[in-house]
């Protein structure tokens, strides 16, 4: 059974219908690529699978091992075990990422019936997971995301993730902005986790740069509301050499058909 199942969603903000019948699933422990140009549908597909308060559902399910989240809010989603990356992490001045990482472990440990982490043992959790996603020590007494490069937002991104070990991963265009280096970081990061782990990932892009250093097992692509084309890793490929035009194509064929 797929760990993470969109069943003819529908979606729609400020009545204005983006997701026209997505069926999508994400298995345990897979990698699973999100493929589709700008305007596709892509980041309110990872929003609406968060449950976004702008966003509607007007038809359609989100299943979560088996169990219809549709309705549910969107910290419920995250204390299940689903978690989202940003393509534009926000600024809290005022809040330490330290402050913020235990808070956040501590609200995952009382879901599950857990005491509060101790100083020591968070301590200890914080640093081995920024020595697997190689992120600065430095980094923890920092304000959250504050004043921080693009490149620095998404590795805290890859930490959390490091941190939080979730049962889901939803990436949002996590390699958007970056350069080279900081791509590479937050590369090995992803497949430190997914890899060490029975995470499953689906990795939102519209670039293939990413995917030769995430190498996914699977590769859906988003056109205009709808899942068009689903594969394996030969799909990256096929659209680094040719675009998205014969996507536009076969989708134009197939309307007229």
């Amino acid at each position: 059974m797929p760990e993470l199942e969109i069943r003819d969603l529908h979606v729609q903000a400020d009545d204005k219908q983006i997701l026209k019948g997505v069926d999508l699933s994400v298995r345990s422990g897979e990698i699973h690529a999100l493929m589709g140009p700008n305007g596709s549908g892509k980041s309110t597909l990872a929003n609406a699978i968060m449950g976004h308060p702008s966003l509607e559902v007007t038809q359609g399910q989100i299943l979560f091992n088996g169990q219809d989240v549709t309705e549910a809010d969107t910290d419920e989603r995250s204390r299940m075990g689903l978690f989202m990356a940003f393509q534009y992490p926000v600024a809290i001045p005022g809040v330490t990422i330290t402050k913020y990482l235990r808070m956040v472990m501590n609200a995952h440990r009382s879901a599950r019936g857990e005491d509060e982490i101790s100083l020591k043992e968070f301590r200890r959790t914080v640093e081995a997971a920024m020595e697997l996603t190689d992120v600065p020590r430095a980094f923890v007494s920092r304000y959250l995301n504050d004043g921080f490069s693009g490149g620095e937002k998404k590795r805290l991104e890859i930490l959390q993730l490091a941190l939080q070990k979730p049962s889901m991963a939803i990436l949002d265009e996590t390699d958007s902005g970056l350069d080279i280096d900081a791509l590479n970081v937050v590369a090995h990061g992803v497949n430190t986790v997914a890899k060490g782990s029975d995470t499953g990932v689906l990795i939102i892009t519209h670039y293939q740069r990413i995917l030769h250093l995430v190498q996914p097992e699977r590769v859906s692509i988003l056109f205009e509301g709808r899942i068009v084309k689903e594969g394996g890793p030969e799909l990256v490929t096929q659209l680094e050499s040719e675009g998205y035009g014969w996507i536009r194509d076969e989708v134009a064929a197939g309307s007229a058909a």
